[in-house]
């Protein structure tokens, strides 16, 4: 009889697991450089810019994930785990940077790019910080720039803070235009404008 109930109990979990979907791991991405365009000859040598920092912002841990300039395979490592990978220039920059630490080709990763999405619907390219600033009334805490001088300078923490930042504005705009089915952005004239956006998890993985 205890056999019975044992056996009737795990088939009431499996059909418990069953009914419940589980939740996608969706990793928020960015990453910072050791070098800008003009220190390897141009924007045609991203590849040579060399990783400074990774952020990945994890949905299922709920945190921030950091990764160093030698722990750059770890960082592939994790983006692999995720069911989508959401950035903002993620796959003609961040990509491009980080390609030759991979022993994969990142292109084949299931990913979503703000930037290319918003660059189809409007015909033209708008900056994180622009769309940031007009969706949440967020701004970015600094630029690549600044980034740039702080890794000349070994402040590698204000390099992660940084990123962090800029991970957790991506995530946030993504959410906002996932939920609220807009973004907003303004016009040369000054006007505010909102872009329907179709950012459903589910429909992008």
């Amino acid at each position: 009889m205890t056999e019975q109930f044992d056996l009737f109990q795990e088939s009431e979990e499996k059909a418990v697991e069953e009914v419940v979907p589980r939740e996608p791991r969706v990793l928020y991405f960015d990453l910072e450089t050791q070098k800008s365009a003009e220190d390897v000859g141009g924007w045609g040598n991203i590849h040579l810019m060399k990783l400074a920092v990774g952020v990945v912002w994890d949905s299922l841990e709920k945190k921030h994930n950091v990764y160093l300039e030698h722990e750059a395979r770890q960082l592939v490592e994790k983006l692999q785990t995720a069911d989508l990978v959401v950035g903002f220039n993620v796959i003609g920059f961040d990509y491009t940077v980080l390609q030759p630490e991979a022993s994969i080709d990142l292109q084949d990763l299931k990913t979503f790019d703000m930037l290319v999405d918003i660059k189809k619907k409007l015909g033209f390219r708008l900056s994180l910080d622009h769309l940031a600033g007009h969706t949440l009334n967020a701004k970015k805490s600094a630029d690549g720039l600044i980034s740039l001088q702080w890794y000349k300078e070994g402040k590698i923490d204000q390099i992660v803070e940084y990123c962090k930042q800029d991970v957790a504005v991506t995530r946030d705009l993504f959410l906002f235009g996932q939920e609220h089915g807009f973004v907003r952005y303004e016009t040369r004239s000054g006007k505010l404008v909102e872009l329907p956006v179709d950012w459903k998890v589910e429909q992008l993985i």
